[in-house]
């Protein structure tokens, strides 16, 4: 019987496939690191700022959006750090490296986000009852600022927001603040000029409606990621319909497609080949084609005769028989 593990060294792995069609991009992160330390700086800044004047104004609704930016400051350090660790070499220990810390960080970017809309909305709750009066020029001024500078940052990650879970994840981060300053904006003026302070907890209930209808996809996909799911932009039965039409197959089983990390898949699967292996050229082909058609980049492939029953060990309803 003839095993074959076969790696796609020759490439080096190569991550940089641009897929078309709506498919993933797979950039390297650190294309994105000079967007991170850009985003930090701008919104660390603009938090101990707005904090100051919520100070100054007595402003609740800033000091909130304050505390806000600076959890979402958290976010974005995580989500690079995530980037940073997925780029380490595999060890001994770790032997697909550190890429899955940036599913780690997209799950945990989705917590936060949807922790901060219980907060926002809490407070919300409670100013129904009691709105309290706010210095609306101030709000307005620093909440106009807010959206310079999220929209900034949220324009850092849109490309790599298209194809990367964890860069979406800061992404989504940023378009949140931008579209919470724009409310506070909307409300702030309204107070303004009609002293309605009520205005102030409504909008912050539509701004917490849309941010979580965005964060929920980034949730949903993120668990699926750290519970080894198929990427969603990956098409198994196109794959099962590649590797079985693929000449000298008679039948796969063991097909396993997960994502290593937000970005990079992996594949395993048994090939029964009953004339035998076929040699390291038709194998490199088939990982080519799992690469460039299917942006699958690591494909580990065992090639089997049939000479023997096998079943796939997490079936246990199947057993293994051996045929003498």
């Amino acid at each position: 019987m003839a095993h074959h593990h076969a790696h796609n060294h020759s490439h080096e792995h190569d991550h940089d496939v641009h897929s078309h069609g709506g498919g993933y991009h797979h950039g390297d992160p650190h294309n994105h690191g000079r967007a991170f330390v850009i985003a930090v700086a701008l919104n660390t800044a603009f938090a101990v700022v707005e904090f100051a004047c919520g100070l100054i104004a007595n402003s609740t609704a800033l000091l909130a959006d304050a505390g806000h930016n600076l959890s979402d400051v958290l976010g974005l350090l995580l989500a690079f750090g995530a980037a940073i660790l997925s780029r380490k070499a595999p060890s001994e220990r770790y032997t697909y490296g550190l890429r899955s810390t940036s599913i780690l960080a997209a799950l945990a970017n989705a917590t936060f986000l949807l922790v901060a809309c219980g907060a926002i909305a809490w407070e919300a709750m409670q100013r129904f009852s009691h709105p309290p009066v706010v210095a609306g020029l101030t709000v307005t001024l620093v909440a106009g600022i807010g959206i310079v500078i999220n929209g900034v940052s949220a324009w850092l990650f849109v490309k790599g927001s298209k194809g990367d879970l964890n860069i979406r994840g800061a992404y989504l981060h940023m378009v949140a603040d931008a579209a919470i300053s724009l409310g506070v904006v909307v409300a702030g003026l309204a107070m303004m000029f009609t002293g309605w302070y009520w205005l102030d907890p409504v909008i912050s209930l539509v701004i917490v409606a849309v941010i979580v209808i965005g964060t929920w996809g980034l949730l949903r996909e993120s668990v699926q990621l750290a519970l080894s799911a198929v990427p969603p932009h990956i098409d198994v039965p196109a794959v099962e319909a590649y590797l079985r039409q693929c000449p000298g197959v008679t039948d796969i089983h063991d097909l396993h497609i997960w994502g290593m990390s937000t970005t990079e898949s992996a594949l395993t699967v048994h090939l029964v080949m009953p004339e035998g292996y076929p040699g390291d050229m038709f194998m490199d082909d088939i990982m080519c084609t799992l690469q460039e058609r299917f942006f699958i980049q690591h494909s580990t492939l065992q090639v089997e005769q049939g000479t023997t029953n096998h079943a796939c060990a997490l079936h246990p309803d199947r057993t293994v028989a051996h045929v003498h």
